[in-house]
Protein backbone atom coordinates (compact mmCIF):
# COMPACT_ATOMS: atom_id res chain seq x y z
CA UNK A 1 0.00 0.00 0.00
CA UNK A 2 1.27 3.69 -0.97
CA UNK A 3 2.04 5.77 1.83
CA UNK A 4 0.25 8.38 0.72
CA UNK A 5 -3.02 6.15 1.60
CA UNK A 6 -4.16 5.79 4.80
CA UNK A 7 -4.01 1.96 6.68
CA UNK A 8 -7.09 0.80 8.20
CA UNK A 9 -8.11 1.82 11.73
CA UNK A 10 -6.58 -0.22 14.84
CA UNK A 11 -8.58 -1.56 17.23
CA UNK A 12 -7.64 -1.48 20.68
CA UNK A 13 -9.06 -3.12 23.76
CA UNK A 14 -9.51 -1.62 27.05
CA UNK A 15 -6.92 -2.79 29.66
CA UNK A 16 -2.89 -2.77 29.91
CA UNK A 17 -1.65 -3.99 26.43
CA UNK A 18 0.02 -0.79 25.85
CA UNK A 19 -2.37 -0.12 22.16
CA UNK A 20 -5.61 1.30 23.90
CA UNK A 21 -7.60 3.87 21.80
CA UNK A 22 -9.81 4.85 24.50
CA UNK A 23 -12.97 6.65 23.70
CA UNK A 24 -13.01 10.36 24.45
CA UNK A 25 -15.19 10.01 27.42
CA UNK A 26 -12.80 7.40 29.28
CA UNK A 27 -9.99 8.05 31.28
CA UNK A 28 -6.47 6.89 29.65
CA UNK A 29 -3.21 6.08 31.44
CA UNK A 30 0.10 7.12 29.70
CA UNK A 31 2.65 5.29 31.41
CA UNK A 32 6.29 6.00 31.79
CA UNK A 33 6.71 9.06 29.48
CA UNK A 34 9.80 11.12 29.22
CA UNK A 35 9.11 14.71 29.38
CA UNK A 36 11.25 17.36 28.23
CA UNK A 37 12.88 18.20 31.69
CA UNK A 38 14.05 14.69 31.27
CA UNK A 39 11.12 13.26 34.36
CA UNK A 40 9.61 10.02 33.59
CA UNK A 41 5.89 10.17 34.20
CA UNK A 42 2.71 9.10 34.18
CA UNK A 43 -0.45 11.13 32.50
CA UNK A 44 -3.93 10.80 33.33
CA UNK A 45 -6.18 11.83 30.29
CA UNK A 46 -9.87 12.37 30.91
CA UNK A 47 -12.81 14.32 29.46
CA UNK A 48 -10.12 15.50 26.67
CA UNK A 49 -8.10 16.85 29.32
CA UNK A 50 -5.14 16.51 31.18
CA UNK A 51 -5.98 15.33 35.05
CA UNK A 52 -2.96 14.51 36.18
CA UNK A 53 0.87 14.53 36.21
CA UNK A 54 2.60 12.36 38.40
CA UNK A 55 5.89 10.38 39.16
CA UNK A 56 6.18 7.16 37.21
CA UNK A 57 4.08 4.41 38.88
CA UNK A 58 2.14 6.73 41.00
CA UNK A 59 -1.23 6.76 39.20
CA UNK A 60 -1.35 3.14 38.39
CA UNK A 61 -5.76 1.57 38.29
CA UNK A 62 -6.79 -1.18 37.84
CA UNK A 63 -9.62 0.99 35.97
CA UNK A 64 -7.88 2.81 33.23
CA UNK A 65 -7.33 2.21 30.05
CA UNK A 66 -3.19 2.26 29.43
CA UNK A 67 -0.37 2.93 27.04
CA UNK A 68 2.99 2.02 27.81
CA UNK A 69 5.40 5.29 26.59
CA UNK A 70 8.44 3.83 27.84
CA UNK A 71 11.18 4.81 25.03
CA UNK A 72 9.02 7.81 24.18
CA UNK A 73 9.44 11.50 24.32
CA UNK A 74 5.91 13.09 25.63
CA UNK A 75 5.60 16.67 23.14
CA UNK A 76 2.55 18.75 22.62
CA UNK A 77 1.07 18.01 19.41
CA UNK A 78 1.66 19.69 16.43
CA UNK A 79 -0.64 22.09 14.35
CA UNK A 80 -0.46 22.52 10.86
CA UNK A 81 -1.39 26.43 10.21
CA UNK A 82 -1.13 26.76 6.13
CA UNK A 83 -2.31 23.09 4.36
CA UNK A 84 -3.91 23.26 0.85
CA UNK A 85 -6.28 20.01 1.16
CA UNK A 86 -8.39 20.91 -1.96
CA UNK A 87 -5.05 20.80 -3.65
CA UNK A 88 -3.12 17.82 -2.14
CA UNK A 89 -2.21 14.78 -3.90
CA UNK A 90 -2.23 15.90 -7.20
CA UNK A 91 1.13 16.18 -8.05
CA UNK A 92 1.02 12.46 -10.29
CA UNK A 93 -2.62 12.77 -11.40
CA UNK A 94 -2.65 12.13 -15.48
CA UNK A 95 -4.63 14.98 -17.49
CA UNK A 96 -6.51 17.50 -15.88
CA UNK A 97 -6.86 17.90 -12.04
CA UNK A 98 -10.59 17.23 -10.64
CA UNK A 99 -12.30 19.27 -8.53
CA UNK A 100 -15.92 17.20 -8.57
CA UNK A 101 -17.36 17.64 -5.13
CA UNK A 102 -16.03 13.80 -4.20
CA UNK A 103 -12.50 14.59 -5.02
CA UNK A 104 -11.44 17.33 -3.40
CA UNK A 105 -13.48 16.13 -0.36
CA UNK A 106 -11.34 12.72 -0.54
CA UNK A 107 -8.07 14.38 -1.48
CA UNK A 108 -8.61 16.89 1.51
CA UNK A 109 -9.57 13.84 4.09
CA UNK A 110 -6.44 11.51 2.69
CA UNK A 111 -4.19 15.30 3.72
CA UNK A 112 -5.89 15.85 6.71
CA UNK A 113 -5.08 12.15 7.72
CA UNK A 114 -1.35 12.16 6.46
CA UNK A 115 -0.90 14.93 8.50
CA UNK A 116 -3.17 13.54 11.93
CA UNK A 117 -0.52 10.19 11.06
CA UNK A 118 2.36 12.55 11.50
CA UNK A 119 1.40 14.37 14.55
CA UNK A 120 -1.06 17.66 14.22
CA UNK A 121 -3.94 17.29 15.56
CA UNK A 122 -5.62 20.59 14.24
CA UNK A 123 -5.07 21.63 10.95
CA UNK A 124 -6.14 25.00 8.86
CA UNK A 125 -6.56 24.38 5.19
CA UNK A 126 -6.74 27.28 2.25
CA UNK A 127 -9.11 26.79 -0.35
CA UNK A 128 -9.30 28.88 -3.39
CA UNK A 129 -13.23 29.52 -4.16
CA UNK A 130 -14.53 31.14 -7.25
CA UNK A 131 -13.17 31.30 -10.95
CA UNK A 132 -15.08 27.94 -12.91
CA UNK A 133 -15.27 25.96 -9.36
CA UNK A 134 -17.32 28.33 -7.17
CA UNK A 135 -17.51 27.62 -3.83
CA UNK A 136 -17.64 23.72 -4.75
CA UNK A 137 -14.25 23.20 -3.17
CA UNK A 138 -15.01 24.35 -0.06
CA UNK A 139 -17.95 23.17 0.71
CA UNK A 140 -15.76 19.60 0.07
CA UNK A 141 -13.31 20.43 2.45
CA UNK A 142 -15.84 21.32 5.07
CA UNK A 143 -17.80 18.07 4.46
CA UNK A 144 -14.20 16.13 4.99
CA UNK A 145 -13.92 18.53 8.12
CA UNK A 146 -17.54 17.22 9.60
CA UNK A 147 -16.25 13.53 8.60
CA UNK A 148 -13.05 14.14 10.32
CA UNK A 149 -14.59 15.52 13.88
CA UNK A 150 -13.29 13.42 16.63
CA UNK A 151 -10.05 12.34 14.72
CA UNK A 152 -8.79 16.24 14.03
CA UNK A 153 -9.47 19.70 13.72
CA UNK A 154 -9.98 21.03 10.43
CA UNK A 155 -10.77 24.49 9.67
CA UNK A 156 -10.86 26.19 6.29
CA UNK A 157 -9.64 29.55 5.03
CA UNK A 158 -11.81 30.92 2.01
CA UNK A 159 -9.29 32.18 -0.61
CA UNK A 160 -10.45 34.46 -3.28
CA UNK A 161 -8.42 35.73 -6.29
CA UNK A 162 -9.70 38.91 -6.80
CA UNK A 163 -11.25 41.40 -4.93
CA UNK A 164 -10.91 45.17 -6.40
CA UNK A 165 -12.10 46.10 -9.70
CA UNK A 166 -15.58 45.13 -11.83
CA UNK A 167 -13.64 41.69 -11.33
CA UNK A 168 -13.56 41.87 -7.92
CA UNK A 169 -17.10 42.65 -7.08
CA UNK A 170 -17.96 38.80 -7.85
CA UNK A 171 -14.96 37.72 -5.45
CA UNK A 172 -16.09 39.54 -2.55
CA UNK A 173 -19.50 38.58 -3.23
CA UNK A 174 -18.53 35.25 -2.77
CA UNK A 175 -16.39 35.51 -0.07
CA UNK A 176 -19.38 36.54 1.69
CA UNK A 177 -21.22 33.63 0.90
CA UNK A 178 -17.80 31.16 1.99
CA UNK A 179 -17.88 33.24 5.38
CA UNK A 180 -21.86 32.20 5.64
CA UNK A 181 -21.15 28.38 4.95
CA UNK A 182 -18.73 27.91 6.98
CA UNK A 183 -15.64 29.10 6.48
CA UNK A 184 -14.00 30.37 9.39
CA UNK A 185 -11.07 32.19 8.33
CA UNK A 186 -10.40 34.71 5.30
CA UNK A 187 -7.66 34.68 3.37
CA UNK A 188 -6.20 35.60 -0.05
CA UNK A 189 -3.83 36.56 -2.12
CA UNK A 190 -3.12 40.39 -2.27
CA UNK A 191 0.17 40.40 -4.10
CA UNK A 192 -2.01 39.21 -7.12
CA UNK A 193 -4.59 41.79 -7.03
CA UNK A 194 -4.12 44.76 -9.54
CA UNK A 195 -4.62 47.05 -5.85
CA UNK A 196 -3.21 45.37 -3.14
CA UNK A 197 -4.35 47.99 -0.65
CA UNK A 198 -8.05 47.60 -1.83
CA UNK A 199 -7.58 43.82 -1.27
CA UNK A 200 -6.84 44.08 1.87
CA UNK A 201 -9.57 47.00 3.03
CA UNK A 202 -12.31 44.46 1.82
CA UNK A 203 -10.73 41.57 3.43
CA UNK A 204 -9.87 43.31 6.76
CA UNK A 205 -13.59 45.13 6.66
CA UNK A 206 -15.45 41.74 5.90
CA UNK A 207 -13.37 39.96 8.85
CA UNK A 208 -14.01 42.77 11.27
CA UNK A 209 -17.52 42.63 10.42
CA UNK A 210 -17.80 38.65 10.95
CA UNK A 211 -15.25 38.74 14.00
CA UNK A 212 -13.63 36.07 11.56
CA UNK A 213 -9.06 35.94 11.61
CA UNK A 214 -7.46 36.63 8.63
CA UNK A 215 -4.70 34.41 7.12
CA UNK A 216 -2.95 35.71 4.06
CA UNK A 217 -0.62 34.83 1.13
CA UNK A 218 1.94 36.86 0.50
CA UNK A 219 5.79 36.89 -0.76
CA UNK A 220 6.69 39.96 1.80
CA UNK A 221 9.09 41.29 -0.15
CA UNK A 222 7.60 44.55 -0.70
CA UNK A 223 8.71 46.99 2.05
CA UNK A 224 5.81 49.04 1.40
CA UNK A 225 2.80 46.76 0.89
CA UNK A 226 4.31 45.21 4.69
CA UNK A 227 4.06 48.63 6.32
CA UNK A 228 0.39 49.60 5.24
CA UNK A 229 -0.33 45.87 5.71
CA UNK A 230 0.68 46.51 9.29
CA UNK A 231 -0.82 49.93 9.67
CA UNK A 232 -4.21 48.61 8.67
CA UNK A 233 -4.36 44.96 10.27
CA UNK A 234 -3.32 46.67 13.94
CA UNK A 235 -6.67 47.01 15.42
CA UNK A 236 -8.06 43.52 14.15
CA UNK A 237 -8.87 40.95 16.82
CA UNK A 238 -8.95 38.26 16.09
CA UNK A 239 -6.12 38.72 14.63
CA UNK A 240 -4.04 38.65 11.10
CA UNK A 241 -1.46 35.88 10.04
CA UNK A 242 0.19 36.29 6.77
CA UNK A 243 3.10 33.82 4.84
CA UNK A 244 5.26 32.48 3.45
CA UNK A 245 7.27 35.41 3.73
CA UNK A 246 10.13 33.93 1.94
CA UNK A 247 10.52 37.39 0.14
CA UNK A 248 11.58 38.93 3.36
CA UNK A 249 14.53 37.42 2.94
CA UNK A 250 15.19 38.54 -0.04
CA UNK A 251 15.43 42.19 1.22
CA UNK A 252 17.89 44.56 2.61
CA UNK A 253 18.81 43.58 6.14
CA UNK A 254 17.94 47.19 7.67
CA UNK A 255 14.86 46.97 5.18
CA UNK A 256 13.79 43.51 6.71
CA UNK A 257 14.23 44.80 10.17
CA UNK A 258 11.99 47.75 9.92
CA UNK A 259 9.34 45.42 8.25
CA UNK A 260 9.93 43.02 11.22
CA UNK A 261 9.69 45.74 13.65
CA UNK A 262 6.28 47.00 12.15
CA UNK A 263 4.60 43.68 11.84
CA UNK A 264 5.38 42.75 15.88
CA UNK A 265 4.20 46.49 16.75
CA UNK A 266 0.63 45.13 15.08
CA UNK A 267 0.54 41.97 16.12
CA UNK A 268 0.70 40.31 12.57
CA UNK A 269 1.90 36.85 12.74
CA UNK A 270 4.07 34.91 10.04
CA UNK A 271 4.00 31.62 9.24
CA UNK A 272 6.78 30.47 7.13
CA UNK A 273 6.90 27.47 5.07
CA UNK A 274 10.35 25.82 5.63
CA UNK A 275 9.32 22.66 3.10
CA UNK A 276 8.51 24.90 0.40
CA UNK A 277 6.06 27.51 -0.98
CA UNK A 278 2.97 26.80 -1.90
CA UNK A 279 1.26 26.99 -5.32
CA UNK A 280 -0.91 29.85 -4.23
CA UNK A 281 2.26 32.54 -4.80
CA UNK A 282 3.48 30.81 -8.44
CA UNK A 283 6.85 29.59 -7.01
CA UNK A 284 7.82 33.73 -6.75
CA UNK A 285 10.51 32.62 -4.23
CA UNK A 286 12.11 29.76 -2.36
CA UNK A 287 13.57 31.14 0.47
CA UNK A 288 11.99 30.71 4.06
CA UNK A 289 11.38 33.62 5.99
CA UNK A 290 14.15 35.43 7.96
CA UNK A 291 12.55 33.44 11.30
CA UNK A 292 15.49 34.04 13.76
CA UNK A 293 14.86 38.46 12.59
CA UNK A 294 11.42 38.06 12.84
CA UNK A 295 11.45 36.17 16.31
CA UNK A 296 14.35 38.59 17.86
CA UNK A 297 11.89 41.66 16.52
CA UNK A 298 8.86 39.62 18.83
CA UNK A 299 6.88 38.38 15.91
CA UNK A 300 4.86 35.13 16.68
CA UNK A 301 6.11 32.82 13.95
CA UNK A 302 4.60 29.50 13.40
CA UNK A 303 5.96 27.29 10.61
CA UNK A 304 3.63 25.11 8.32
CA UNK A 305 4.07 22.40 5.12
CA UNK A 306 1.92 24.32 2.17
CA UNK A 307 2.01 22.19 -0.49
CA UNK A 308 1.45 18.04 0.16
CA UNK A 309 2.30 16.66 -3.47
CA UNK A 310 0.85 19.31 -5.42
CA UNK A 311 2.10 21.86 -8.29
CA UNK A 312 3.67 23.35 -5.32
CA UNK A 313 5.79 20.78 -4.64
CA UNK A 314 5.71 17.54 -6.01
CA UNK A 315 7.21 15.77 -3.29
CA UNK A 316 5.70 17.60 -0.45
CA UNK A 317 5.40 15.50 2.84
CA UNK A 318 2.50 17.48 5.63
CA UNK A 319 5.29 16.61 8.24
CA UNK A 320 5.48 19.74 11.07
CA UNK A 321 8.78 17.89 12.78
CA UNK A 322 10.36 18.11 9.12
CA UNK A 323 9.57 21.61 9.11
CA UNK A 324 10.82 22.00 12.64
CA UNK A 325 13.64 19.71 11.28
CA UNK A 326 14.69 22.02 8.86
CA UNK A 327 14.36 25.07 11.09
CA UNK A 328 16.98 23.75 13.61
CA UNK A 329 19.23 22.00 10.73
CA UNK A 330 18.88 25.10 8.30
CA UNK A 331 17.16 27.78 10.01
CA UNK A 332 19.75 28.55 12.82
CA UNK A 333 17.11 27.73 15.53
CA UNK A 334 17.51 25.60 18.52
CA UNK A 335 15.80 22.32 18.27
CA UNK A 336 13.37 23.24 21.25
CA UNK A 337 12.56 26.64 19.29
CA UNK A 338 11.87 24.62 16.29
CA UNK A 339 9.65 22.40 17.77
CA UNK A 340 7.64 25.51 19.18
CA UNK A 341 6.89 26.92 16.14
CA UNK A 342 4.87 23.81 14.71
CA UNK A 343 3.14 23.07 18.18
CA UNK A 344 2.76 26.49 20.84
CA UNK A 345 3.80 29.18 18.04
CA UNK A 346 1.29 27.34 15.42
CA UNK A 347 -1.65 26.69 17.73
CA UNK A 348 -1.50 29.94 18.89
CA UNK A 349 -1.77 31.50 15.27
CA UNK A 350 -4.63 29.33 14.98
CA UNK A 351 -6.05 30.83 18.09
CA UNK A 352 -6.10 27.32 19.58
CA UNK A 353 -5.68 27.23 23.12
CA UNK A 354 -2.02 26.94 24.63
CA UNK A 355 -0.89 22.69 25.70
CA UNK A 356 1.15 21.64 27.85
CA UNK A 357 2.31 18.42 29.34
CA UNK A 358 0.17 19.71 32.82
CA UNK A 359 -2.90 19.21 34.26
CA UNK A 360 -5.69 21.41 33.07
CA UNK A 361 -4.30 21.72 29.70
CA UNK A 362 -6.14 19.71 26.45
CA UNK A 363 -4.82 16.70 25.80
CA UNK A 364 -3.41 17.00 22.66
CA UNK A 365 -0.18 15.47 22.79
CA UNK A 366 2.02 13.74 20.73
CA UNK A 367 4.81 10.78 21.85
CA UNK A 368 7.62 10.28 19.91
CA UNK A 369 10.19 7.69 20.69
CA UNK A 370 13.13 8.74 21.40
CA UNK A 371 14.85 11.05 24.69
CA UNK A 372 15.04 14.58 23.32
CA UNK A 373 13.99 17.29 20.82
CA UNK A 374 16.68 17.06 18.82
CA UNK A 375 16.94 13.06 18.60
CA UNK A 376 13.60 12.87 17.35
CA UNK A 377 13.36 15.75 14.69
CA UNK A 378 16.18 13.80 13.27
CA UNK A 379 14.84 10.42 13.66
CA UNK A 380 11.14 10.57 14.35
CA UNK A 381 9.68 7.57 13.06
CA UNK A 382 7.18 6.04 16.01
CA UNK A 383 4.56 8.20 16.83
CA UNK A 384 1.19 8.03 19.11
CA UNK A 385 -1.15 11.10 18.19
CA UNK A 386 -3.18 11.96 21.24
CA UNK A 387 -6.50 14.42 20.24
CA UNK A 388 -8.89 15.11 23.01
CA UNK A 389 -7.74 12.82 25.06
CA UNK A 390 -7.78 9.57 23.10
CA UNK A 391 -4.95 7.66 20.64
CA UNK A 392 -6.35 8.47 17.40
CA UNK A 393 -3.17 7.68 15.23
CA UNK A 394 -0.24 5.48 15.74
CA UNK A 395 2.88 4.75 13.63
CA UNK A 396 5.28 2.00 14.62
CA UNK A 397 8.56 1.76 12.84
CA UNK A 398 11.35 -1.29 13.81
CA UNK A 399 15.08 -0.79 12.51
CA UNK A 400 16.82 -4.12 12.35
CA UNK A 401 20.43 -4.79 10.87
CA UNK A 402 21.85 -8.33 8.75
CA UNK A 403 22.96 -10.89 11.13
CA UNK A 404 26.37 -9.45 11.60
CA UNK A 405 28.95 -9.66 14.24
CA UNK A 406 29.54 -5.90 13.52
CA UNK A 407 26.25 -5.07 14.76
CA UNK A 408 25.50 -6.92 17.19
CA UNK A 409 28.80 -5.56 18.84
CA UNK A 410 28.56 -2.44 18.05
CA UNK A 411 24.60 -2.99 19.51
CA UNK A 412 23.26 -0.24 16.65
CA UNK A 413 20.03 1.54 17.88
CA UNK A 414 16.74 0.65 16.54
CA UNK A 415 13.33 2.57 15.79
CA UNK A 416 10.80 0.82 18.03
CA UNK A 417 10.69 -3.05 19.32
CA UNK A 418 10.67 -6.34 18.03
CA UNK A 419 7.79 -7.25 20.61
CA UNK A 420 4.32 -5.69 20.69
CA UNK A 421 3.94 -2.45 22.05
CA UNK A 422 2.94 0.89 20.95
Amino acid sequence: MSDSQPQQPFHSPRGGNGNAAAPEGTTLLLAGARLTDGRTVDVRLGGGRIQAVGTAGSLLSPTLSRVDLGGYLLLPAPAEPHAHGDTALTADVEGPVSYSPDEVQRRATEAALLQLGHGATAMRSHVRIGDVHGLGPLEAVLQARRSLRGLADLTAVAVPRLLTGVAGADGLAMLRDAVKMGASVIGGCPDLDPDPSGFLEAVLGLADEHGCPVDLHTDGDDPARLSRLAAMAGGLRPGVTIGPCGGLSRLPLDAATRAADQLAAAGVRVTCLPQGDCAALERRGLRTAPVRLLRAAGVLVAAGSGALRDVGNPVGRGDPLEAAYLLASQGGLRAAEAYETVSACARAAMGLPEVRVEAGFPAELLAVRGERIAGVLSLAYSRIVIHRGRVVARTSAVREYCDSAVAVALDLPRQGRTEPGP
